[in-house]
């Protein structure tokens, strides 16, 4: 994809009603991952569900908002917008 590329920052509802938010170039394989089983965070509580994704041209700006997302003024950000 070269130049393309785009960088995902996804939430996930998982089966206990907890989150988990993260971010992969290749979300279909990411989530594929996820409900596989393959994810140490997620593999006892499948299954989970894509709630959102945005999408950035930059991977550190991708990053940067998945660590927002992680703290607690991004978690309040979270739960008022996406959730």
């Amino acid at each position: 994809m070269g130049d393309s590329q785009y960088w995902y920052v996804y939430i996930l509802k998982c089966h206990d009603d907890a989150t988990y938010v993260g971010c992969s170039s290749n979300l279909r394989q990411r989530l594929e991952a996820h409900n596989n089983g393959q994810v140490f965070s997620t593999k006892n509580k499948l299954p989970v569900e894509l709630i959102v994704a945005i999408s950035f041209k930059n991977k550190h700006k991708a990053y940067a908002f998945e660590k927002y997302l992680k703290s607690g003024s991004g978690r309040a950000f979270m739960n008022k917008h996406f959730l």
